[in-house]
């Protein structure tokens, strides 16, 4: 589990496509030398577990993509050079500063604007319409990662404002139109949606078993 609070923003060092799997290393020149073998960690939103490091750097670390984390997110478009959002798994004895992330993506939406404010930006980027009814104003969302409070929501997008502190301690500081993004919706409202649609689908169904 996650908090949607950026560590570090990590290097993309290369993919390396295996059928219909990846190996991605990224260099975490700050959280790599905490990290175990196994151990998980969010690289832009997407829970992955560490298989190793390089020989060559030991600040670059490998991860294993399988085919369902390459359908479900934007990992698989990464190239070298590409900055990536990293937060290393929470501590149960931390803060939960954010909120809670699974690192488990619902979907990918694409930056549709971003208009400069005074002292911070406003981004507004596409929703999926299989994910709109998780999507509330004011409520939380993650993207890339980062866990973000929804300012406004339509039918197929939503809005957020970013201070200056996310814009410069994640890629979405550098985001531009048009770049795709991973988005988490908040576990809360899948869960309220899933309970709630098996009460309507069994007729007479009571909160008590």
């Amino acid at each position: 589990m996650f908090t949607g609070i950026v560590e570090e923003l990590g290097e993309v060092v290369s993919l390396e496509r295996r059928g219909d799997s990846a190996v991605l290393s990224v260099r975490a020149s700050k959280v790599a030398a905490e990290l175990v073998h196994g151990a998980s960690i969010a690289v832009n939103g997407v829970c992955l577990t560490v298989i190793g490091w390089s020989q060559d750097n030991p600040v670059d670390v490998g991860f294993d993509v399988m085919a369902e984390t390459l359908d479900r997110s934007d990992i698989g478009a990464l190239r070298p050079g590409d900055r990536v959002n990293l937060e290393r798994a929470v501590r149960v004895d931390s803060r939960l500063d954010g909120h809670i992330v699974q690192g488990h993506v619902d979907g990918t939406g694409t930056l549709l604007s971003r208009t400069p404010g005074d002292g911070w930006d406003s981004l507004r980027f596409s929703l999926p319409k299989s994910l709109s009814r998780f999507v509330a104003e004011k409520g939380s969302i993650a993207v890339d990662g980062v866990s973000l409070t929804v300012s406004a929501v339509g039918g197929e997008w939503f809005e957020v404002g970013l201070i200056p502190e996310t814009l410069r301690a994640t890629n979405l500081g550098v985001k531009v139109p048009g770049e795709a993004v991973n988005l988490e919706t908040d576990v809360l409202a899948k869960y309220t949606e899933r309970l709630l649609s098996q009460r309507q689908a069994t007729p007479g169904a009571s909160d008590v078993p």
